[in-house]
């Protein structure tokens, strides 16, 4: 997201100009375009809280929200259109301040480029990364013959990370644990990093959304509760709205320990919807997750062609160890990038290699399947 540019800010009822509340739109932001999943979220500036703060998009109300951080989901469409957005933040007494941004549409002269594969690359040696190496050492095939890398990324590479952790109640005997693997994982990434957090059960929870601050990460680990059933499949479909399909490496890792219950989405249709991103999809299996053999199929299933993996930890204590593993693993990376030779021909699942000289072992995304494009 852009910077946030405040737009006309209207106070409704008198309040000391040296102590007057302020209210800023950050998501979306004022001329910014706006899709799919989008997060709705200001920043209050004040001495006093808001007793509540209501979001609106298009003159319908989306939420309602008494305490921070203030923000929702809100889905702004499958099509780039202007939007009108609207915050009002109510103090005691009444007083009332409300925010206003409009985001921006496309005319005919403007398009989104989308027309590049993006393909992250994990290179070892069989016993350590292997860091450090030129583009000239990458070679990348598409359906068997080779592209040219017209972009290649290999030191301190930005990264858009989800993590969600899956807090059924089965998770009970094992939350606290959970929660402080999680905290030393979090804490641990680099805060040029983005990290969005879900928390999944029943239903899906935004903990975080592209959080930097270490301390804003984990906040909202100490409040998660075990409750509910486990919709695995949801939440990766959500991931992947959330992670979108800007340019950049992208990866989530899900937490779980047990099969899908309740998702509304199949897993076929969690297998197209990872196949028209470039998510890597990283899946840990924990406890009596492990001795599921359907589960466990599953998760290779969906991870390995995304260039991910899935992991098992027999014990809870474990989970720092697997948490620790990623973590070396996503500081190792490579991005490449390729104009496809053509593109014009919709649903078709496309066969990617990645070969490296010196007979390393590589591991990157598999397949990619062309997503629709965005039509004004």
């Amino acid at each position: 997201m852009g910077a946030a540019v405040v737009a006309s800010a209207v106070m409704l009822a008198a309040t000391p100009q040296t102590d007057a509340p302020r209210v800023t739109i950050l998501s979306p932001a004022e001329g910014e375009y706006a899709i799919g999943p989008t997060p709705l979220r200001a920043r209050i500036e004040s001495s006093a809280s808001p007793q509540s703060v209501t979001f609106f998009a298009d003159g319908r109300q989306i939420c309602v929200v008494t305490r921070s951080p203030y923000e929702c989901d809100w889905d702004a469409g499958s099509v780039v259109k202007e939007h009108q957005i609207r915050v009002v933040a109510v103090f005691a007494g009444s007083a009332r301040v409300v925010q206003n941004a409009r985001t921006k549409g496309l005319d005919y002269v403007e398009s989104v480029d989308v027309d590049v594969v993006q393909v992250t690359a994990t290179v070892s040696d069989g016993k350590r990364y292997v860091r450090g190496l030129p583009k000239s050492t990458f070679h990348v095939f598409e359906d068997g013959k080779e592209q040219p890398i017209s972009h290649f990324e290999s030191e301190n590479v930005p990264l858009d990370l989800l993590v969600a952790l899956d807090i059924s109640a089965s998770m009970t005997p094992a939350i606290a644990k959970l929660k402080q693997a999680a905290t030393t994982f979090l804490e641990a990434i680099p805060q040029r990093d983005k990290v969005t957090l879900l928390a999944f059960n029943d239903s899906i929870f935004t903990l975080a959304r592209g959080a930097t601050d270490p301390v804003e990460r984990v906040k909202a680990i100490d409040r998660l509760a075990p409750w509910g059933a486990t919709t695995l499949y949801d939440v990766i479909i959500r991931g992947v709205d959330l992670l979108g399909r800007q340019s950049g490496r992208k990866a989530m890792i899900v937490f779980t320990d047990g099969e899908d219950e309740g998702s509304r989405a199949p897993l076929e249709e969690v297998v197209r919807r990872l196949e028209a991103s470039d998510v890597t999809l990283y899946l840990i299996g924990q406890g009596r997750g492990t001795e599921m053999e359907r589960l466990k199929k599953i998760m290779v299933q969906l991870a390995q062609p995304t260039g991910g993996r899935a992991l098992f930890t027999e014990k809870i204590d474990d989970l720092r160890a697997a948490f620790g593993e990623l973590l070396d693993e996503l500081a190792n990376q490579y991005l490449l990038g390729y104009a496809p030779p053509d593109n014009r021909h919709l649903d078709v699942l496309h066969h990617l290699k990645v070969e490296v000289d010196g007979h390393r072992t590589v591991r990157a995304r598999q397949t990619y399947r062309v997503a629709p494009a965005v039509k004004p």
